[in-house]
């Protein structure tokens, strides 16, 4: 791997050994898997203490939309039987799936329905672990193995694109995994080449408040690392944690107030627009990039903003730096994903 640091890979001659470093507590493992290929004759040895996964997987439960559409670009979405948080699938594919019922609805990332996935009989479960979640409660009694899917705590965006080349080897399709990310990588680095040349940062603001907190990108996240990739300044540069910081809106307020560009991921019935997010909160009127109406949204119900920054972040990296600065990049770049807010 030549970004991923919390992933490492290692094909033998009989199976693949793949080995998840804990995001959280880095001297200790997480998990090793034994990727053995069903299509091999005889038993092969897996090593001690390592989760053995017969691939390609054939029925697997998929928490998150994110994963599911990649797998559906690799073309393995067959060996999808069953999804979580299913509100978030926007694949026209999927959905006639998920209505026709060949791909069944198990309920929420959170609180998902046991008695459907055991029902499924899943070769594997792909979800995302997070800080102290145990052993994910009643789904590992059943002795279905859990992929851990941690790629969003890596702390670059082609470090967490990288993990599609384990995702590729989890349904047979390693080698077009691997095509994808050095195209993916190589368009990428260009961008930000041409960013790094450019003249002045805008500072950049992210998302808004959710039940009375702010998460801001910090500069060992991946949002953090795309806004200084971008060619812009991230106000909470010197908070280094993987992940997001959580800020009160006052903080915020206090130390992005003059942002000069705002980007906003959002998920409403409607168009968002400046007026919008003034009422939901008057402290958003005394920003910067309110005031100079430099707000960019992006309705993720139809931009696949979350989906392509992940695995083809080098597309959302285009989009930002064609905000921030527009003289670098051709002007059809821009609201590919975001798009500067109406006033009302």
């Amino acid at each position: 791997m030549r970004y991923a640091r919390n992933i490492t890979i290692t094909e033998l001659d009989s199976l693949t050994l793949v080995t998840l470093r804990d995001p959280w507590d880095t001297i200790r493992n997480l998990v090793t898997y034994a990727l053995v290929d069903k299509t091999l004759p005889g038993n092969v040895q897996v090593p001690r203490g390592a989760v053995e996964i017969r691939v390609p997987l054939a029925n697997s439960i998929v928490y998150s939309a994110v994963h599911s559409s990649l797998i559906e670009e690799l073309g393995a979405s067959a060996a999808i039987s069953g999804v979580c948080d299913a509100e978030y699938v926007y694949s026209p594919r999927m959905l006639a799936a998920l209505k026709s019922g060949r791909i069944i609805d198990c309920g929420s990332n959170f609180q998902p329905n046991v008695e459907k996935i055991i029902g499924l009989k899943p070769d594997a479960i792909l979800l995302s672990p997070y800080e102290n979640s145990g052993d994910h409660g009643k789904v590992s009694q059943f002795g279905i193995p859990i992929v851990e899917t941690a790629d969003y705590m890596e702390r670059t965006p082609l470090a967490r694109a990288e993990w599609m080349r384990f995702y590729g080897r989890l349904y047979g399709k390693g080698a077009l995994a691997d095509s994808i990310f050095d195209i993916t990588e190589q368009r990428y680095l260009e961008i930000k080449e041409k960013a790094a040349k450019s003249v002045g940062r805008p500072k950049v603001l992210f998302d808004r408040i959710y039940s009375g907190v702010w998460n801001v990108p910090t500069s060992g996240s991946v949002t953090g690392a795309f806004i200084e990739d971008a060619g812009g300044a991230n106000p909470f540069f010197a908070h280094s944690e993987a992940g997001s910081a959580r800020m009160s809106p006052e903080e915020v307020l206090l130390k992005g107030g003059d942002v000069d560009v705002w980007f906003i991921r959002y998920s409403e019935t409607g168009r968002l627009t400046l007026d919008d997010i003034a009422r939901d909160n008057a402290l958003y009127t005394k920003f910067k990039a309110y005031r100079d109406g430099n707000v960019y949204g992006s309705d993720t119900r139809t931009s696949r903003v979350f989906e392509d920054a992940s695995f083809h972040p080098q597309s959302v990296l285009a989009d930002m730096v064609s905000i921030l600065h527009p003289e670098i990049l051709p002007e059809s770049a821009v609201n590919r994903y975001y798009e500067k807010l109406p006033s009302k």
